[in-house]
């Protein structure tokens, strides 16, 4: 499994989605709970996405500690 081109393409996922949280963050016609309810799901994706790079480095090392 390529971890580095699996990481490189999670991290311009999460680069897409620091954009549109700056778009979010910067829209001044949002008042304080229209901003948190369009952040919310794009929190929750970065954190999947960050758990799931964690979860796949873990399986590969895992997996390579068993072939030794």
């Amino acid at each position: 499994m390529n971890i580095d081109f699996i990481e490189t393409k999670l991290n311009e996922i999460m680069k897409e989605l620091e954009t549109e949280v700056m778009t979010v963050l910067m829209d001044e016609g949002l008042d304080r709970k229209q901003t948190n309810l369009r952040m919310k799901p794009l929190t929750s994706t970065k954190k999947i996405l960050t758990n799931a790079l964690e979860s796949i480095k873990m399986v590969e090392k895992l997996g390579n500690e068993s072939l030794e």
